[in-house]
């Protein structure tokens, strides 16, 4: 993790008078649960060893994106950098911990909201005015228009493109429109359309929130 935090740091000095897209994917919080002493230590307070591993590993990854976003500052980049923090799915069962998804139900690999609901954040000081909550569902297709928009870049040709351009939502207030998504892990399917939802082999609802932030 800390690893990552500190290539991406370099790579944004060295990219600081070009246009750059930088895609930061950190293996934390995942196997294996492994902390370092320090951030250990930090979380003293915590009397349940695997919930403290586990605490100590996400502590060094707030600590990364901390350290990203600096840079960013250093280099007086903060204000017009677009910066989307996502997860591809909610807490795996075999951390060992009960409520890790709570209030959903469900883990990594289920159609359950604790499966597939996660954080979706987007920051744009520039273009983005702080605070807003959209209640747009939202989802990784997305992110190909929605920076493709910002950047002014045309979309491939010759496919179908699923994902839809979020920027409308969060500046210009455009009101949410009427979604149909998929989700399939082989046999395992569900869909929301709507405010209905269906799932194949169990019943769910699923949906997904995001949120620009500042």
């Amino acid at each position: 993790t800390d690893y990552l935090s500190d290539d991406t740091a370099a790579a944004i000095r060295a990219n600081r008078h070009r246009p750059f897209f930088l895609y930061l994917a950190y293996n934390a919080p995942h196997t294996p649960f492994q902390a370092t002493k320090a951030d250990y230590a930090a979380l003293g307070a915590i009397h349940d060893q695997r919930l403290r591993v586990y605490g100590a590993i996400v502590r060094a990854l707030d600590r990364g994106v901390g350290k990203v976003m600096a840079a960013l500052r250093a280099q007086g980049l903060d204000h017009d950098t677009i910066v989307i923090f996502a997860n591809d799915n909610g807490g795996a069962w075999y951390a060992g911990l009960d409520n890790i998804n709570k209030p959903y139900r469900g883990w990594k690999g289920t159609f359950f909201e604790g499966g597939i609901r996660t954080p979706f954040f987007v920051r744009w000081p520039a273009r983005i005015a702080a605070g807003q909550r959209i209640s747009e569902p939202a989802h990784f297709i997305d992110v190909l228009p929605t920076l493709a928009a910002a950047a002014g870049a045309p979309l491939p040709s010759g496919r179908v493109i699923d994902g839809i351009n979020l920027l409308p939502f969060a500046t210009a207030h455009t009101p949410p429109i009427k979604r149909t998504l998929f989700w399939r892990s082989g046999s395992y399917e569900a869909v929301r359309d709507g405010a209905r939802s269906a799932e194949r082999r169990v019943g769910t609802e699923c949906s997904s929130r995001w949120s620009p932030y500042h």
